[in-house]
């Protein structure tokens, strides 16, 4: 993944880029990744490390993805340029923002709310795995 996403970044400017929009794309798309690998790594670290088991771990994990992808989300968007670019974004193409928020963002995080308020637990899994895909392809879309 991490490949790709180095890829991605090379296609995505030039040598001597310095446009703040295309900057704030590759922090935002490093950023998708970097949470991505950490929330990939949390089951695996609390299950295996620290014998956390069942639905311990899923709403321990699906909880701290939550607030990583907030916490992400807003530290981006009180930068300047990126909150520029958004704003920006969303009076030039507003379906693109729309696709952005309703069918990544809700969909990515609603299994782990799901998870957290212990709705469907033997979905854990499964939701916590659709919450990881779906951020890859915020990452994707962000270069789109």
């Amino acid at each position: 993944m991490c490949l790709l996403e180095f890829g991605a970044l090379i296609s995505a400017t030039g040598r001597n880029s310095n446009d703040a929009s295309q900057i704030g794309q590759i922090r935002a798309v490093v950023t998708i990744g970097l949470v991505v690998i950490v929330a990939a790594l949390i089951p695996v670290g609390l299950g295996h490390y620290y014998g956390v088991e069942g639905r311990t771990l899923w709403v321990v994990c699906s909880l701290v993805f939550l607030i990583l992808s907030w916490s992400v989300t807003l530290v981006s968007l009180n930068l300047p340029e990126n909150r520029e670019f958004t704003v920006a974004r969303a009076r030039t193409n507003p379906l693109t923002s729309i696709f952005f928020w309703l069918l990544l963002e809700v969909p990515m995080q609603l299994p782990l709310i799901l998870t957290i308020m212990d709705l469907y637990p033997h979905l854990a899994p499964a939701f916590y795995f659709t919450a990881l895909v779906l951020n890859v392809f915020q990452a994707a879309f962000v270069l789109a």
